[in-house]
């Protein structure tokens, strides 16, 4: 199903615009929609531009929760004087702590098949359970019995589709997934509706065509327990779709979510008669391993396969590591496990980039936490997903001129190497080296050099990651080498599959060897709060901008 509204109607939806005026025929001037959009950039951390570029375009289109973010105009402006980037509170809330809840539907087998009733029922309990553990909250699931069979709890979840008759239709497929009603009297409060026209999973919501049922879960959940939507970053309460978020048996809120909750029901108390609430204890069963992807054929010949190699890009962000190639992504977490067989579309994840791309030339991580993308001649940094104000610049601005003396117009590999904490990069065949330990760049003199220094591994890489103990891992074509942590001239270097090692493809390649141990993950992602992807997807939207206001954003 595929609904299309125009920016009007969006940002009206979001509370961004009054609701429209029958009298008016539904006519806004070019500068309230500019003044709107400006609110929503500045609502999602977004260059505060008033027109609809290319960021802004593609975080319109990211599935998100039916509620707005702005609840009337004039209480924006107060409250985001007051909050700015804080927990927003509704200033509703449940008068007792123990909160029963009930499950009135589940999702749809055909679409969601990998969740059977009971795996909902305990990946919800998880979900209540992130609210719990810091609150003096409880909560009990009821079911129905003989004797009870329509007993309902405080929270009423359900699965419907389309139309459900409570004022937020769902849209199928992608654009809005969820929504829950704020605690109170009314006979909605604490509902909480997730869309069953979408395809749950656990565990793999970055598959393509799949959301995570769980990271939906606590966020509406937060909804029905008070909390409104926020710009704070990192939130779970954050409006759009931020992907699956790790294990979720030890997954706790962020820093402005936890304080958010307990401004409106205070903190949980420790005594030594009953050190651990009934909500807390360890009696919930373990959840079962995600169940792996099905591999089913892909009908979609744009798709690049894991298992060919030959990555446009490979990085290590926040201690995962990305492969890119095209215009998707995979992902390799730290105990060298995929998040996901199928790869993620970049928009998806990385807000800002050109919605033309169809490649990316490399990546790497700042020690300050910035992310740069190089495209060509121009590079992009990042905060976290969204791209900073002001970017693109100029590839010039990094002072590179090969040996000939001509200015670099491309970059084929960056890394900071563990050895030294330097930054390298590499082009045609040479490397240039960078001390970024202050607050500006500054090019070494006496570069570039010849890469053949690096003796052992390929002098023009597909790119470099520093990984493990601080090894140098170059990537070209199907193979990877290991530059071990020391110095240039190590000799001969074996090569190793990538496909095999990284990929865990079967391509009648040598045993696998094994990758580096590395720290179990605490939930660490692009927010340092934990692991986060955008829901993957096979569309790709292509829209017109001629005219401000006839422009329309398709939410499939």
């Amino acid at each position: 199903m595929c609904v299309s509204l125009s920016v009007e109607d969006w940002l009206s939806r979001y509370g961004y615009l009054p609701p429209p005026d029958p009298r008016t025929e539904r006519l806004q001037t070019r500068e309230g929609i500019q003044k709107a959009l400006r609110q929503m950039q500045r609502f999602a951390g977004l260059d505060e531009t008033g027109i609809l570029d290319h960021a802004t375009l593609s975080l319109m289109k990211t599935p998100r929760c039916s509620l707005p973010d702005i609840v009337g105009t004039e209480d924006l402006r107060k409250r985001r004087r007051k909050r700015k980037k804080r927990y927003a509170l509704t200033g509703l809330s449940w008068k007792k702590n123990d909160i029963t809840w009930s499950v009135l539907s589940y999702p749809s087998p055909s679409l969601s098949p990998s969740l059977h009733p009971e795996l909902v029922d305990l990946i919800l309990t998880y979900a209540l359970r992130v609210w719990s553990n810091p609150t003096p909250l409880n909560f009990q699931l009821l079911r129905p019995s003989r004797d009870h069979p329509d007993q309902e709890g405080d929270f009423r979840v359900s699965f419907p589709s389309s139309y459900h008759e409570d004022g937020y239709p769902f849209d199928g497929r992608g654009g809005t997934l969820a929504h829950a009603f704020f605690p109170g009297t009314a006979d909605m409060a604490g509902d909480t509706h997730f869309d069953n026209g979408e395809s749950w999973s656990y565990g793999y919501g970055d598959d393509i065509g799949t959301t995570d049922l769980f990271t939906v879960a606590v966020h509406e959940f937060g909804h029905a327990l008070g909390l409104s939507h926020t710009s704070s970053n990192p939130s779970i309460m954050r409006p759009y779709y931020q992907g699956t978020v790790g294990d979720i048996q030890s997954y706790t809120l962020p820093t402005d979510d936890r304080q958010g909750i307990q401004a409106i029901y205070g903190k949980r108390r420790k005594s030594a008669t009953h050190p651990t609430p009934a909500s807390t204890t360890p009696k919930l069963p373990f959840l079962p391993s995600p169940p792996s992807p099905r591999l089913t054929p892909r009908p979609d010949p744009a798709l690049p396969d894991r298992c060919e190699g030959k990555y446009d890009a490979i990085a290590n962000i926040r201690g995962e590591v990305f492969f890119f190639k095209g215009a998707f992504f995979w992902r390799a977490q730290q105990w060298g496990s995929l998040v996901s067989f199928n790869p993620a579309l970049i928009h998806n994840f990385w807000v800002g980039l050109p919605l033309s791309l169809d490649r990316i030339d490399t990546v790497y991580e700042r020690s300050d936490g910035h992310i740069i993308f190089f495209i060509g001649a121009q590079y992009w940094m990042f905060k976290d997903r969204a791209s900073l104000p002001g970017y693109p610049r100029s590839l010039e601005e990094w002072g590179m001129r090969t040996m000939e003396g001509r200015p670099l117009e491309r970059v084929e590999a960056v890394f900071v190497w563990a050895h030294n904490g330097k930054t390298y990069v590499f082009s045609g065949g040479e490397f240039w080296r960078f001390d970024e330990g202050g607050q500006d760049r500054k090019l070494e003199g006496g570069y570039p050099k010849m890469a053949s220094l690096w003796t052992g591994v390929p002098s023009d890489p597909d790119d470099i990651i520093s990984w493990g103990d601080g090894d140098a891992y170059f990537f070209k074509d199907t193979s990877y080498w290991v530059l071990k942590r020391g110095g240039l001239d190590q000799g001969s270097i074996t090569p190793k599959s990538t496909a095999v090692d990284w990929m865990k493809c079967k391509v009648g390649a040598p045993t696998p060897t094994h990758l580096p141990k590395m720290p179990h993950p605490t939930g660490r992602d692009c927010d340092r709060s934990r692991t986060v992807t955008i829901q993957a997807s096979y569309w790709l939207i292509i829209v017109s901008v001629s005219v401000l206001l006839l422009f329309s954003v398709s939410v499939c």
